[in-house]
């Protein structure tokens, strides 16, 4: 169920944990370990994420079992049920054939999730437990710059893709897109680059599937940055490669602030102006506006050809679920991309 006391500091160094937080688990192994009653536990929150893996964007039913634990586990418990998943994980991977390197560098958003905590608290522990479930389950994969992660479309994003000519009904494949934070600048040369790497990644692993179009929703799709970005800056050119499914009437002030100051309770009128995108997030709240979830897509049929060389233009051919890509939140806000720093 656990590795080994010996082992884990360095299979907390593969996962990218934060060099600060690696002591702190090591000896919470031993409480976790020597406790018959979490170990039980453990086993069922594992077997939980693990449960229907043939049923990808189904959120495991944790929080009961989470609840549960002692204080001192309540922010780090996720951290061991992912390493009992962990061995799974990574034999799912090898059965599809997926790289070492692409399965690693996947996982490693357990770090990411280590890191964000403790920005925010100051202590080690999982900031989203939800939304790395679908990494240890073999639904989302980090290719270059990107996160891509295997989904179906609901009614609105169906419904827009046939407005603009695709063949496109509810259940049809999808990829959902995030964009992680802690990975450099959002650069058109790195989205292109992940693309190409999606491309060859999920005509090669998952084959039958064949995603008709790329989803994203994210505030970084939120048309209002375009007054105050400049045309040629990286986030304006991100998004620029999206056609609308929808504009949101909910605004959603705390994404911008979360993601790029670090913290969604700062308060408005303390926000830093040290940069395009600090300014523009600030400025935009303290004059009394708000900010909106963007949500977009973009073709992906090209991707794929039928035997005779023409392009597929359909996605009928997928067995595989997902979730609805209809406007539903990443439960870390991966979506929400770069720091303030990368605009």
């Amino acid at each position: 169920m656990l590795p080994d006391a010996d082992d884990l500091p360095e299979l907390l160094l593969d996962l990218a944990v934060p060099h600060e937080d690696i002591n702190e688990l090591v000896a919470l192994r031993r409480t976790v370990a020597g406790d018959p009653g979490l170990l039980r536990l453990l086993a069922e929150c594992a077997e939980e994420v693990l449960r229907d893996p043939d049923e990808p964007g189904r959120t495991p039913d944790l929080d009961a079992r989470l609840a549960s634990v002692p204080a001192a586990l309540e922010h780090t418990f996720a951290v061991f049920v992912f390493l009992a998943v962990l061995p799974h994980t990574r034999a799912r991977h090898r059965e599809r054939g997926i790289p070492s390197e692409i399965s690693r560098r996947t996982l490693a958003d357990l770090g990411r999730q280590l890191a964000v905590h403790r920005r925010r608290h100051g202590r080690a522990g999982v900031q989203s437990w939800r939304w790395l479930a679908h990494h240890f389950r073999g639904e989302l994969y980090q290719l270059g710059r990107l996160q891509f992660e295997r989904a179906r479309l609901g009614q609105r994003s169906s419904a827009a893709m046939r407005a603009a000519g695709l063949h496109a009904t509810p259940g049809t494949p999808c990829l959902n897109l995030h964009i992680p934070d802690f990975h450099g600048p959002l650069t058109p040369s790195a989205c292109d680059r992940s693309l190409e790497l999606a491309r060859q990644f999920f005509t090669a692993h998952f084959p039958q599937e064949r995603p008709v179009a790329a989803m994203c929703h994210s505030w970084l799709l939120d048309a209002q940055l375009k007054r105050y970005l400049a045309a040629r800056s990286n986030i304006v050119r991100f998004q620029e490669r999206f056609r609308v499914v929808r504009e949101e009437t909910e605004p959603a002030d705390t994404e911008p602030v979360q993601f790029v100051f670090g913290d969604p309770d700062l308060p408005v009128a303390e926000l830093p102006r040290r940069t395009t995108v600090e300014r523009a997030v600030g400025d935009h709240l303290r004059a009394g506006g708000h900010w909106y979830i963007g949500h977009g897509w973009f073709p992906l049929h090209e991707w794929f050809r039928s035997p005779d060389g023409a392009h597929s233009t359909d996605g009928a051919h997928s067995t595989a679920g997902s979730r609805s890509m209809d406007g539903s939140r990443s439960m870390d806000g991966s979506r929400s991309g770069p720091i303030s720093s990368n605009e």
